[in-house]
């Protein structure tokens, strides 16, 4: 808490001064250490209390006991329920205080790592618990940032570092950052890092990922400072061997706590339903009272004064109003077995069940990480099975993020397939052998194609296959690493590039090493270096990027690369037929769900190169508009390319992915992706997994900068979707009919087709503000697939709880990082898988498992199974105790309504409990015996399942014993009601024998006929990544 938050007023700034801890704790900033736990050993039993008499059925209880202490009302002894009441609250207490060591545990891990921090001109290790606002502490390669620091140096040229941000935003790809110019010349000099007094004055802790505000004051001087100074909190130092920063924000005031939301208190539909359940039966409990206090008080009134002489009473009560009273709260104390406390012990036993089933499940268990499935929260199995909603990351949860080179066209030959002797295409599985690269010293082992073909090409010298692929090795801003001799390391801006980078690599075009003038590729063992003219780098409005080289014979040519949309309208007219062939072989990459290039080059001359320097040279030192006309000089340079082919890339999925989300969606769940990645990336994943498809209607996209025209392009989107109906396409209108609906039930069924909406960040800003959020949710929700692309971890967190909200439905979040926290935490449900990007995740979930196709058999076996069992136990347990209460009511009218009991206490007790128990234990016994592996191994002989009905009634013994037991269980009563009819007939009995006789004298005239009704039914069955290195490439920087 800080020193201001503290007085009730929120930090308006952050001003922190460098080295100087006297300085900063004036302001009482928060200090590195995080907490995810609820509770610590003072707070634990009064939060623990008050979570657990959040159940009405525990305060009903305890009422009782208070009620059961008066001796004038109660005819049970007060152990009766204090015991029951004091285990129920013990088990829980138990339960709920394992579950939190686990989080503490998590905490002191990452609170007792390991900083080295600038402490009295020395470096020293620390705690990162310790480290605090001020401090100036050094990062090395591979390791985490410990808070959120300003970057001042580090051992790159030019103070440039690369980082990566998996843990923020799922993306695996580097980010580059650099220190200020002045600050970064402080290198690793310890001395004048010491010295080091800058003060910074920044904006307060906030949750905005990609942004941040500040300014140095040092020396006299002013610096603004921006996010690319920044290194977050849960950010990865990659290719930099140091770095030194001074650190801003720490511990709960860092970006990622902030975004992280808090740990919540989940209970399930169930415990809502017995909840409400245990207030209607109380108020059936009082009407019971009631009736039996005014039947006492009747009693006493006419007959009880009678009988007061025989009663052991201190005094005589002789207002038959007040025995009614006193008489009232005795039957609520006897009839209290309605809803009996071993109810929530027998929900919790079979709970833990439950629980155990999923984590013994081995179709759930993970063998290549020896990672079995784990339920974290023993309390929401039943959940499970009434999901609605799951809302995913994409990153790790549904892919791997492993991006392979699958397939390519080259001068109108696909190459990837493999066809055996007949010609006939087959399918790539393990027997398949791979191209064998043993020509290529520095090929990547890890990469794989099958196709023999495009490797004979090769070595054959076929000139356009080599022309493809040294295009492949020139067209990127890769930035090559040799750590040892032969070992090449490509630091890469995004995956698809990396790919293609490596596979050229792989057929003989091996990119080595670059400066900001020269590129140098070792051509099928040759070592060329080509001169880098310009680099035409990529944007998201462009969709492509462009080097242009000149080779040592002093041919200048451009290589383009990008979507072949945007490629093929810049191609030379000639290009007409290999264009229609390559197009065809890029549809059927895409229906793949592979993502693809088109590759194009063009030969210049030197006069016109030069020609074209002047323009892009003035572009340059435009001050007016530099970002148009540089875009014109690129398009002018960017026409009549000759094409050469197009690449296809697979963004590996998990296993099974597909075939889940196909299940999921016939269970009526609707899956809707978060993702941190960009629109391009997360919309090829879409069609990769079959959630966007080209047979959909529409695919709304809503990528409005400004609240009006977010709301003009949801109201387009709602328009379409219900196309000519008229009243319903009026927005007010629409509004009106939405809340009149349960969920928004009829209206989904007015919308006939499939639909999907994919929206940005920036847009989903504007949709999550309270005058959009309606908008957004009923188009959302009409939509079979919602992708929202470059959200931040809060939003992730926002949507769900906007779900939950305006749906009332139960949700589901399934990350894997630690950007996918707060989603996790706000949901009904939250599901972590242990991938690549640590443990964060499954720390913060209440289930988690190694891939993602175990969803489905979580949900629609272990939900389904779950749930069904609760349901029919509430039934049964209902049942039994309104039975038994029951008795109780009707002993009343016989006992003069003097509330005493019919049954001992003591046997019902030990009968209820021998049953309930019995029953659960039981119940798993057979479960445990029918499903387990290890009792078929220890007892094979004795698990005959193959023809077990035919085995066992075969035997003469069975059906003797099911006939004793019938004539023994019937015959007494039938011979019974034969001989009291015919010895001791009552009135009802003579007559009906009258009306025998009387109806076999005169036969039966008139034939009822029987009308059968038959009830009829109705079934309710691109290459996409930011801006490049290219301009970090060309200034020098890096090298």
């Amino acid at each position: 808490m800080n020193g201001d938050e503290g007085d009730g007023h929120q930090e308006e700034e952050r001003r922190v001064k460098a080295n100087d801890p006297e300085h900063n704790e004036k302001f009482q900033y928060a200090n590195n250490r995080i907490k995810t736990s609820k509770y610590n050993i003072l707070t634990f039993l009064p939060v623990n209390l008050f979570e657990q008499f959040q159940r009405v059925a525990n305060a009903y209880f305890l009422s009782l006991l208070i009620l059961q202490l008066i001796p004038e009302i109660s005819s049970l002894s007060w152990f009766t329920t204090i015991v029951p009441l004091m285990m129920v609250f013990t088990i829980t207490a138990v339960k709920d205080a394992t579950d939190d060591c686990f989080r503490h545990k998590s905490d002191n891990q990452v609170n007792n790592r390991q900083a080295e921090v600038l402490i009295d001109g020395r470096l020293q290790n620390e705690k990162w618990m310790n480290v605090r606002p001020g401090d100036v502490i050094k990062l090395e390669n591979n390791t985490f940032v410990a808070a959120d620091v300003l970057l001042l140096s580090s051992s790159e040229p030019h103070g440039l570092c690369y980082i990566e941000t998996a843990e923020l935003d799922g993306e695996t790809n580097l980010k580059v950052r650099q220190a200020l110019p002045d600050t970064s010349e402080l290198g690793a000099d310890i001395r004048r890092l010491a010295e080091f007094d800058g003060v910074v004055v920044c904006e307060p802790p906030n949750n905005k990922l990609d942004t941040f505000t500040g300014v140095l004051f040092w020396k006299d001087n002013r610096y603004s400072l921006n996010n690319e100074k920044m290194l977050l909190r849960g950010c990865v130092l990659r290719n930099t061997e140091w770095c030194f920063g001074m650190v801003i924000f720490a511990g709960p005031d860092t970006k990622l706590m902030q975004n992280s939301g808090r740990t919540k208190f989940k209970r399930t539909s169930i415990d809502r339903l017995m909840n409400t359940l245990v207030l209607w039966i109380f108020g059936f409990l009082v009407c019971v009272g009631i009736i039996l206090a005014i039947g006492n008080s009747i009693w006493e009134h006419q007959v009880g004064t009678r009988f007061r002489i025989y009663l052991y009473w201190n005094e005589v009560v002789n207002s038959s109003v007040f025995s009614g009273f006193l008489t009232f709260w005795s039957y609520i104390i006897i009839l209290n077995s309605v809803v009996p406390i071993s109810l929530y012990v027998s929900v919790e036993v079979i709970r833990l069940g439950h629980s155990y089933f999923i984590n013994w499940d081995r179709k759930m268990y993970y063998p290549k990480k020896d990672t079995p499935a784990e339920v974290r929260t023993t309390t929401l199995n039943e959940e499970l099975g009434q999901i609605e909603y799951i809302f995913s990351d994409k990153t790790g949860t549904i892919t791997q993020n492993i991006m392979t080179f699958n397939k390519c066209s080259i001068n109108g030959k696909t190459y990837g397939d493999v066809y055996d002797d007949f010609g006939r295409k087959t399918e790539i599985n393990e027997k398949t052998v791979p191209v064998d690269f043993s020509f290529n010293p520095l090929a990547d082992r890890k990469f794989q194609f099958y196709d023999q073909s495009l490797i004979k090409s090769i070595k054959r010298g076929d000139a356009m296959v080599h022309e493809f692929f040294r295009l492949l090795s020139l067209c990127h801003t890769v930035m090559p690493e040799e750590k040892n001799a032969g070992e090449l390391i490509y630091q890469v801006q995004s995956p698809d590039e990396g790919a293609l980078v490596t596979a050229a690599r792989n057929f003989g075009f091996i990119f080595k090493s670059r400066t900001p003038e020269t590129i140098t590729v070792e051509e099928m063992g040759k070592l060329v270096t080509y001169q880098l003219l310009a680099i035409l780098d990529f944007n998201n409005i462009r969709k492509r990027m462009s080097v242009i080289v000149q080779s040592p014979d002093g041919q200048i040519k451009l290589y383009c690369k990008g979507a072949d949309t945007i490629l093929f309208e810049r191609l030379h007219p000639s290009n007409e037929e290999l264009m229609s062939l390559t197009s065809d072989h890029l549809e059927e990459f895409a229906g793949e769900g592979l993502r693809t290039l088109a590759l194009a080059y063009k030969n210049l001359t030197e006069e016109h190169f030069k020609e074209w320097s002047k323009i892009l040279q003035e572009a340059n030192t435009s001050l007016d508009s530099r970002n148009e006309y540089l875009a014109a000089a690129y398009e002018e340079i960017e026409k009549d390319m000759m094409l050469l082919g197009a690449t296809a890339i697979e963004d590996k999925l998990q296993e099974g992915v597909t075939e889940t989300i196909a299940s999921l969606s016939l269970a009526n769940i609707k899956i809707w992706v978060l993702t941190g990645d960009k629109q391009e990336t997360a919309m090829n994943i879409g069609y990769s997994c079959n959630m966007l498809t080209d047979t959909m209607n529409e695919i709304f996209i809503v990528a409005g900068h400004t609240v009006m025209e977010v709301r003009e392009e949801l109201r387009k989107a709602k328009e379409h979707l219900f196309g000519q109906n008229k009243d319903l396409s009026n927005g007010h209108v629409f509004c009106e009919k939405m809340q009149e609906s349960k969920q928004g039930s009829v209206l989904e069924e007015t919308v006939t087709g499939d639909y999907a909406l994919v929206i940005n960040g920036h847009s989903l800003a504007h949709a999550l503000e309270a005058n959009l959020e309606n908008e957004f949710v009923d188009v959302a929700c009409l939509c079979k697939t919602v992708i929202c692309c470059r959200v931040t971890p809060l939003q992730k967190a926002q949507v769900v709880e906007l779900v939950k909200k305006h749906r009332k439905a139960v949700t589901l979040a399934i990350g894997d990082g630690a950007n996918d926290i707060s989603m996790i935490k706000s949901a009904h449900i939250g599901i972590g898988i242990s991938g690549e990007e640590g443990m964060q995740a499954v720390l913060a979930s209440d289930y988690s498992f190694a891939q993602f196709r175990y969803l489905k058999r979580l949900l629609l076996v272990h939900g389904r199974w779950s749930y069904f069992r609760m349901c029919k136990f509430l039934c049964y347990f209902f049942y039994k105790n309104f039975a038994f209460t029951l008795v109780h009511f009707w002993f009343g009218f016989f006992c003069g309504f003097s509330a005493q009991i019919v049954l001992d206490t003591s046997y019902w007790t030990a009968i209820n409990r021998f049953f309930i128990l019995g029953s659960i234990a039981v119940y798993f016994a057979i479960l445990f015996a029918m499903h387990s592996d290890g009792i078929f191994v220890i007892f094979p002989n004795h698990f005959p399942f193959v023809g077990n009905s035919r085995n066992s009634l075969g035997q003469i013994s069975v059906w003797l014993v099911i006939l004793l037991t019938t004539v023994v269980s019937v015959m007494p009563v039938i011979t019974f009601r034969f001989l009291k009819e015919d010895l001791n007939p009552t009135q009802t009995d003579q007559v009906r024998k009258l009306q025998k006789a009387r109806r076999k004298q005169k036969p039966l005239q008139n034939y009822m006929r029987r009308v059968y009704r038959t009830n009829s039914r109705r079934s309710a069955y691109a290459f996409s990544h930011q801006e490049g290195f290219g301009k970090l490439i060309t200034s020098g920087k890096n090298m």
